[in-house]
């Protein structure tokens, strides 16, 4: 054994273990060392590989996602919010929707919010949400705001879901009624402690009402729509990187497995596992690109469409969903815990509903 195999072994043995002499018999455990030591460096390197891609993978879709999807939709529904608000639109239309929505914690504004999701996407509420913070909506109405937004369903998969069977209608009207329940839950029980003054509105909003000229207006809303895209991006990479990870370590088939004799004892059906784990990891549009292909191959069971299981399913409380609406500003990122409990009792009250409507 010469100078250069000693200290390769003694390398790969540790440097506590006993040093190999050079007029020792080989033996057979010095490959078995060898072995052991190489298969441990190949495990760590496949592992810090298989993390760098979940890393460069979840950043290219947060990107793609903020760049290509959010920020369009932020832009013109921002710049179009500052016109409206310039024009003194937005203000009747509190005052006239304040009185009925204020018993459930609302102000006028979060009609919109509610309007928003329900008829264009689960990200249109942003600027809404936004501008309620802009305009100094206390804490207290903030949080109900958001717990609203997060019991009800999204357009974006409502609607393409209505192909596959899932009756758009009631989705709909559940999900207002669900909104109505997790604000009021917000308001009135979880969320009761937080501020319900009125802050005094921020530097932008300011700007805005000086009644500024039309560049100047789509300046500040285009500007506006940056940061809050920009807000988004960190959140979502990292929401987006812990599903992939999981995808990559087999978490997604072990919870199925694991899962499987759990719904079975509970009368549950199996086929509920998959759809239950997309939409809570990976949110509704992977949930909506299952269903597409589920309903392709001609597996869509009537249970995974049932009013129960729709109501179980479709909103955006789920990894990229939570990170994407608590960046529309900090009040609201601080306001989340009562938020998102409120919503989890809108969301049962949703899917109970359909179970009796069923």
């Amino acid at each position: 054994m010469n100078v250069y195999s000693i200290a390769r072994s003694q390398y790969y043995r540790g440097v506590d273990a006993e040093p190999i002499q050079a007029n020792r018999p080989f033996v057979a455990g010095d490959t078995h060392n060898l072995d052991h030591a190489r298969a441990n460096n190949h495990l760590e390197a496949k592992t810090m590989q298989t993390i760098i891609e979940a890393v460069l993978q979840a950043g290219r879709s947060a990107v793609d996602i903020a760049l290509y999807t959010l920020l369009p939709i932020m832009l013109v529904m921002m710049v179009l919010m500052r016109f409206l608000h310039g024009a003194g639109v937005i203000d009747r239309a509190v005052r006239i929707m304040e009185p009925a929505l204020s018993p459930f914690g609302l102000n006028g504004l979060s009609v919109l919010v509610m309007i928003q999701i329900s008829l264009v996407s689960f990200a249109a509420p942003l600027p809404t949400l936004t501008l309620m913070e802009d305009r100094g909506t206390s804490n207290r109405r903030l949080a109900a705001a958001l717990a609203a937004v997060l019991a009800m369903a999204p357009a974006n998969a409502t609607f393409p879901m209505a192909a596959i069977g899932v009756n758009a209608g009631l989705t709909v009207l559940l999900s207002v009624i669900g909104g109505l329940v997790a604000s009021s839950c917000c308001f009135y029980v979880f969320g009761r402690k937080l501020s319900a003054d009125p802050l005094e509105p921020n530097a932008i909003e300011k700007r805005a009402t000086t009644k500024p000229s039309i560049l100047k207006t789509i300046e500040i809303g285009g500007s506006e729509a940056m940061l809050v895209v920009l807000r988004v991006i960190p959140m979502l990479l990292l929401s987006l990187f812990v599903v992939y990870s999981a995808q990559s370590a087999g978490v997604i088939n072990i919870l199925k497995t694991v899962l499987a004799p759990l719904f079975s004892f509970l009368g549950l059906s199996t086929d509920l596992i998959l759809p239950i784990i997309t939409k809570y990891l990976a949110g509704s549009t992977a949930l909506v690109g299952l269903y597409t292909d589920l309903d392709r191959s001609g597996t869509v069971s009537s249970i995974l469409t049932s009013d129960s299981t729709i109501g179980f399913l479709l909103h955006p409380f789920d990894l990229p969903g939570i990170a994407i609406l608590l960046s529309a500003g900090p009040r609201i990122a601080r306001c989340a815990l009562p938020a998102l409990v409120s919503a989890l009792v809108g969301i049962g009250i949703r899917s109970a509903l359909g179970f009796v409507v069923a």
